[in-house]
This record gives structure tokens, sequence and C-alpha cells, in this order.
């Protein structure tokens, strides 16, 4: 019995052994089903990419009818209305909901809106307008696409559309970039030419003044325009609302320290927020001021900017870039007090969506004052 015993204690498998192969079964088990999910999750996918962009064909293509029905003639228009209602009486009969008179009007705007050829692109941005085929039907929804035909403006429109698609923005940040005027903050602080690259291309960001708009608009941090508040409660609350400050800073930015300490001389300095631009590789340091800016402020960050370029970034990296955001400033002071090739800007911020109206005023009013030189 000792030997048996002793026998069967020589022949069982070790412990650990059988652990290992629990794992290695675990293991497979797991990359079986992430397999399963990957294939399910693409499939999916593939099944929204086309159900929306039959749909978005369809509401073109219906578009199209109601219009060319109601070019036959003007008794033909002027029943318009009566003819849309009865079309969505007969489609509601037949295929259910979703065929309401507002939804074949949509239908209608649409194709009006999408339905012109593509002009010229070399004289001024009211000639950049193309045509459905452009728009990458299978990354625009229908509800992006509502937003879009309301933008009258086919160059700001087209900005929309290309930074939609390249930022994948879901409805509510397109709305909050249409409605916060992004179109009209980042071509007011470029040059003509890059006003129609903006149109052509959306926002390219090369150098460092790409990623400069003015105002920067923080109507999401929650603070009152009217109310008294110090730097600290700026910045606490940027950091609760990092997400939604990342996306109005812009493209390529990556949120590395707040209150970042450094010293020099056995002094200890601070920069209030530290950012990395990975599309332009370089830090971009943030002061905040909530009074108007001084000329001390601007000697402040231009000590910061060098102690970075000296004693921080590596040699492939680019040269850091200061911005002072702040509440207030006077662009001859900036002019007078940094020198000419300072990386080093001051950026105004709005705590309200600025009005939409009066900017698109400004952009005209300064496209047609460089057209006439």
């Amino acid at each position: 019995m000792e030997l048996l015993q002793t026998l069967e204690i020589q022949f069982e498998e070790p412990k650990e052994k059988k652990n290992m192969e629990i794992k290695e079964r675990d293991t497979k088990d797991y990359v079986l089903l992430q397999r399963c999910v990957a294939l399910i999750e693409q499939a999916r996918m593939y099944v929204a990419q086309n159900v929306n962009t039959a749909m978005v064909t369809t509401y073109y293509e219906i578009g199209r009818y109601i219009v060319e029905d109601e070019q036959q003639g003007q008794q033909r228009a002027q029943y318009g209305k009566q003819v849309l209602k009865e079309l969505s009486s007969r489609l509601t009969e037949q295929f259910g909901k979703g065929w309401s008179v507002e939804t074949l009007k949509k239908c209608r705007t649409f194709f009006n809106t999408y339905s012109v050829e593509i002009g010229s692109t070399t004289q001024t941005e009211s000639n950049l307008v193309h045509s459905v085929d452009q728009i990458q039907l299978p990354r625009l929804s229908w509800n992006h696409l509502q937003i879009l035909m309301r933008i009258d403006n086919p160059a700001e429109r087209h900005f929309y559309e290309i930074e939609s698609v390249a930022q994948n923005w879901s409805v509510r940040q397109l709305q909050r970039q249409v409605a916060s005027s992004l179109y009209e903050r980042l071509a007011l602080s470029r040059d003509k030419n890059e006003v129609m690259r903006l149109a052509n291309e959306g926002q390219i960001v090369e150098k460092s003044s790409d990623i400069i708009k003015n105002p920067l608009t923080l109507e999401f941090l929650g603070l009152k325009t009217e109310s008294a508040y110090s730097e600290t409660k700026l910045e606490q609350a940027i950091i609760d609302k990092m997400q939604q400050f990342l996306l109005e800073l812009g493209k390529g930015f990556l949120f590395e320290a707040r209150q970042k300490r450094f010293s020099f001389d056995e002094d200890n300095f601070y920069v209030d927020l530290v950012f990395y631009n990975r599309l332009l590789q370089c830090y971009v340091l943030i002061d905040l001021k909530t009074k108007k800016l001084t000329h001390q402020d601007l000697g402040q960050m231009q000590m910061y900017v060098n102690y970075y370029d000296r004693y921080e970034r590596q040699e492939w990296e680019k040269p850091t870039i200061g911005i002072l955001l702040c509440k207030e400033k006077s662009d001859a002071l900036v002019e007078l007090t940094l020198p000419k090739d300072a990386n080093i800007y001051a950026q105004q911020y709005a705590l309200c969506l600025p009005d939409k109206h009066l900017l698109q005023a400004k952009l005209k009013e300064w496209i047609d004052e460089i057209e006439e030189k």
C-alpha cells in the first residue's frame, strides 16, 4: 500500500503545471472571445455605415425629386405645401413614421445645399462649393448633415465637414464648434491664403501660430462673466473640464501638469498649465491672467519659455510655445514688449459664446480689405 501511494505521488502532475494549463486555456478562450468581439463590432460598424449611406443617399434623391417636381411650373410651386403634405401622408401610410412634412423639407434643403457643382477655389471663399460626392457620406451621419446644411457660407460648411470627419466629432461636439464660431475665430487669426486653406483642408497645424484662435471660448467652464473669480478658480475649472478644454485648444494637445515647478538660483517658479503638442513636437506653456495683461506678465512668460528651451526640451523637439491666456490685452503693449521672433502669444478668452454674426461681419470686412489692396 505504501509503495502504491508512493507511485501515485510520483506520477501525479505538479500543481504548478496544472495551473499553467488552466491559465493557457483561459488565455486561449480570451483570445477567441476577443476575435469574435472584434468581428461582430466590425460587422456592426459595416452595417451602420452602409445603412447611413443608404439613408443619406435616399434623403438626397427624395430632395431631388421634390425640387424637380416643384420646378415644373408656377402653378405647381403654388401648391407646393399641399403636395408635401399629401406626399408625407402617403409615405407614412406605406412605410410608417419618419416621413413628416418637416423631414421632406429637410430632404429638399439637403439637395439644394449639396447639389451645386464644384467651382473654382482659386479666387474668393465664396467659390468654395462642392457636390454631395465630396462629403464622405459613410463618415457623416444625417444628424451631422442637418447641422451642416444650416450653414450658408460654403467655405465655412466645408471646413466643418472636413473637421467632423478628421476629428471624429460627435453631433454634440459639432454643434458646439459651430456655435462657438470656430471657423471665424481661426480665420481671423490667419492671412488670406490660410483662410482659403482652412476651407479646403481644415485646420492644419504646422507652426506655432496655427494653434492660436482669438478669443478662446471657455463657456463650458460655467464661470459667470460678471462675477469675480481668481486665477486659481479659473485653473481648477479648466482641470475639471479638461476634455472640453483640450477640444477647444485644438489638434494634438496632451496635458502634462498643473502648477509645474522648476527651480533656478534657489528660487521656485510655477507654470500654471503645461501641455505638449504632438503635431508640433513641442511644449506649450499656459499662464492664466484674469486681469489686464501687463509687461511683467510677458516678461515672466519669456523666462518660462527660455527655461524650458534650455533645460527641458530635447534636441529634436521644436522651440517651446508660451501662451498668456488673459481676459484683456493691449496688442500695442504685446508688440512693444516682446521680440519679433518671440514664440509667445497673448490670447484672450471669453466665458460666453461669441456673437457669430459679429465675427462673420469682421471676417467679411477683413477679406474685403485684403482684396482691395
